[in-house]
């Protein structure tokens, strides 16, 4: 039994080291003016995992850096940007990975976030990619419609992994991002 556990710590520990999120570019919608701006900015600066913003204002466009050891959060970015009383309409996320395969309706793991891969056609992932997280509450409703349609999977509507999921070994109700490469 010991054996067993150190195997599956080893393994989730290699899994985590091949891939790692280095930074998001997040789009907030709804911002006026440049108070507006700096309401966001100032939001984002105060999740605990962000090192730092940068921010273009022209464009609405935060771009984070994380802390290197922190764990990271997505749903904390958007909840901060809603509480600061605006709409997250689009995440890119930075990743460092090595040898990943991405198949369509794979669920990879990545800082320890499952993300679900609506569009993947069997690309071998290696070294820095850039991929949009396409959740209901990271994207326009519009996007949201479009990229949903890609998978049947449950969980692309509930953001949770689901009985669809649970047969690849996964723990119901574990949150899961969907994204499009």
């Amino acid at each position: 039994m010991k054996n067993i556990i150190m195997t599956a710590l080893v393994l989730l520990l290699a899994a985590s080291l091949r891939a790692q999120i280095t930074g998001v570019s997040l789009k907030a919608g709804g911002l006026t003016c440049s108070m507006c701006s700096k309401a966001v900015w100032n939001a984002l600066q105060k999740v605990p995992f962000v090192a730092k913003v940068d921010v273009d204002i022209k464009s609405q466009q935060y771009n984070i850096v994380f802390k290197d050891t922190a764990a990271i959060d997505l749903d904390a970015l958007q909840k901060a940007v809603q509480d600061a009383g605006f709409s997250v309409v689009a995440l890119s996320v930075t990743a460092q990975v090595h040898d990943l395969a991405a198949q369509k309706d794979q669920h990879l793991l990545i800082s320890h976030q499952y993300f679900h891969f609506l569009n993947a056609t069997g690309q071998q992932l290696d070294g820095t990619i850039h991929f949009t997280v396409v959740d209901r509450t990271f994207t326009s409703a519009r996007n949201y419609k479009k990229y949903s349609s890609l998978s049947s999977m449950s969980c692309v509507q509930t953001g949770k992994i689901a009985a669809c999921c649970a047969k690849k070994g996964l723990a119901g109700q574990t949150r899961i991002y969907h994204a499009i490469i």
